[in-house]
């Protein structure tokens, strides 16, 4: 009986692989069809793209861009009683989910690169990231170019980590490199002078700026290394669900209502604590919106 037990557990494991690859392969309107319901993706600590609020709801610009993405499916659908299922995205696991059908949209802090195009689709771009350097303000570095034969330091396995390098040849500044684990070390060596800068997104270094008890001692360079352009994921090749995607998303633009969502997240006090960024939209961020465009980096 043990033997023909797992026997059959086997067989319905299959069936359940089977039945997910099956999902993955329809079009995601078909599938979405079927399954009554639509699943959008979240990181838990995106600010302010997508993280959890005081109760431990998702929020977010990113996932307020999606819902009237979900509002347009359920009108080309029909089904204006579709279920719209939140899933928790850690890290490195979005193109598993694409890939299981366990994921249609997923709204949060996703660079858009050509290497990540072979997998995953990008919409439009819904926010231009610039990689700038956060320095202390007592070196009086003013531009990017005071930083030439400086050492500044990243934290290990970001998109400014594998950006910097290139961008910094570009502009011949013969950088020293170090690495950190998280942001407080790399912090920890900003401080402790080990590094002249640590370079990162914009909206990552002023979120470091608005916890930093000495946050008036530092300041962000003018100038930026490269911009990463962010965007909303879908699968590969579904180009009905695309077409779909930035309809919306183009439409919002034209109406105003993205300019709305952006002041919202950017530049007034979110939860939980009451904070801002301070960040206007940028002339960046205003020439994707006047030609919207999916090109990565």
């Amino acid at each position: 009986m043990h033997a023909l037990f797992r026997i059959r557990l086997l067989g319905w494991c299959l069936l359940c692989v089977a039945a997910s690859a099956a999902a993955a392969d329809k079009p995601t309107l078909e599938k979405v069809r079927s399954h009554g319901a639509i699943y959008v993706g979240y990181a838990e600590n995106a600010f302010p793209f997508s993280y959890l609020d005081a109760g431990g709801q998702a929020i977010g610009f990113s996932l307020d861009l999606c819902r009237p993405i979900v509002d347009a499916v359920k009108a080309r659908l029909g089904l204006a009683d579709l279920a719209t299922v939140p899933v928790p995205v850690g890290a490195g696991a979005m193109q598993i989910l694409f890939e299981a059908g366990t994921l249609d949209l997923y709204c949060a802090a996703a660079t858009n690169t050509v290497a990540q195009q072979r997998t995953v689709a990008f919409s439009v771009s819904t926010f231009a990231a610039p990689i700038r350097a956060l320095v202390r303000r007592e070196a009086n570095f003013v531009s990017l170019a005071a930083l030439r034969g400086k050492t500044v330091v990243s934290v290990a396995g970001s998109s400014a980590e594998s950006h910097v390098r290139p961008a910094a040849l570009r502009q011949d500044l013969a950088l020293g490199y170090r690495l950190a684990r998280d942001a407080n070390e790399a912090l920890r060596q900003l401080r402790a002078g080990e590094a002249a800068a640590l370079v990162h997104d914009e909206v990552f270094l002023r979120r470091l700026l608005l916890n930093a008890p000495d946050a008036d001692q530092l300041s962000i360079v003018d100038g930026f290394f490269a911009v990463e352009p962010y965007g909303i994921v879908l699968r590969r090749n579904d180009p009905a669900f695309k077409k779909l995607v930035d309809e919306t998303l183009t439409g919002l633009m034209k109406s105003g209502e993205f300019a709305s969502l952006y002041a919202r997240w950017f530049t007034a006090p979110v939860p939980p604590a009451g904070q801002g960024l301070g960040l206007p939209m940028s002339a960046l961020l205003k020439q994707l919106i006047a030609t919207p465009n999916d090109k990565g980096i």
